[in-house]
C-alpha cells in the first residue's frame, strides 16, 4: 500500500471573496505519515518566505510536525520547542526559519513588545503555534494547519490557504505523497 492510499485528499476551492482561498483535508495514520507530509511541504518552493500557523489542542502534534519539517529542510542539531523561549531561530541551507510558540502570551501587545514585527518583515520561513494568543498583531497566515488527534495514533489535518502563496502550496501538496525510502 502506498502513502497515497493512507491519505484522504479532499481539496475544496473557496468562492472568490471568501477569507480562505483553498482548503485541503488530510488524515495521517501515524507519525510516519506526518513525516512524509513534512517532507512534501519542505519541497514546496513557496515555503521559503511563508508564514504558517499551527492550531490544535495540547498534544495534537504541532511541534512534532514542525520538527519533521525542519529536519526535511536540512536543519541540523537539536530542535527544541519554543514554549518557554517564545521563539527558536533555525538555519537551513540558504534559509532562515523562526519557530514561535505564543502559548504563554497573555496580551497580544507582547508580540509588539518582543520586537517580532522586525522578524516578520524579514525574509524566511515563520512557523507559529498558538497564533491566536498574539491576536491581530500577526500578519495573515499563508497557510493555517489545524490538527486534531484522534483516539488512536492518527491525526486529522485541515490546511487552509489564506493567500495566493498559500493556495499555490496547497495545490502542490494535493498531489499524492510519495512513500519514504
Amino acid at each position: 500500500m502506498t502513502a497515497a492510499d493512507h491519505h484522504q485528499h479532499e481539496i475544496v476551492e473557496t468562492p472568490r471573496g471568501a477569507q480562505a482561498l483553498l482548503t485541503l483535508q488530510l488524515q495521517w495514520d501515524d507519525e510516519d505519515d506526518t513525516q512524509r507530509f513534512a517532507a512534501a511541504l519542505a519541497r514546496q518552493p513557496q515555503l521559503r518566505d511563508a508564514f504558517i500557523t499551527l492550531h490544535g489542542n495540547l498534544g495534537a502534534g504541532k511541534t512534532t510536525l514542525v520538527r519533521h519539517l525542519l529536519r526535511a529542510l536540512g536543519v541540523a542539531g537539536r530542535i527544541k520547542s519554543p514554549t518557554y523561549a517564545v521563539v527558536e531561530p533555525h538555519q537551513a541551507p540558504g534559509l532562515d526559519i523562526w519557530h514561535f510558540d505564543f502559548y504563554r502570551f497573555h496580551d497580544p501587545r507582547e508580540w509588539e513588545d518582543a520586537g517580532f514585527r522586525d522578524v516578520f518583515a524579514s525574509p524566511g520561513l515563520k512557523l507559529a503555534e498558538w497564533p491566536q494568543q498574539a491576536g491581530a498583531a500577526l500578519p495573515p497566515a499563508d497557510v493555517a494547519i489545524c490538527l486534531h488527534a484522534n483516539d488512536d495514533a492518527s491525526r486529522q489535518a485541515t490546511l487552509t490557504a489564506h493567500t495566493p502563496r498559500g493556495r499555490d502550496m496547497l495545490q502542490g501538496l494535493a498531489q499524492p505523497l510519495p512513500d519514504m525510502p
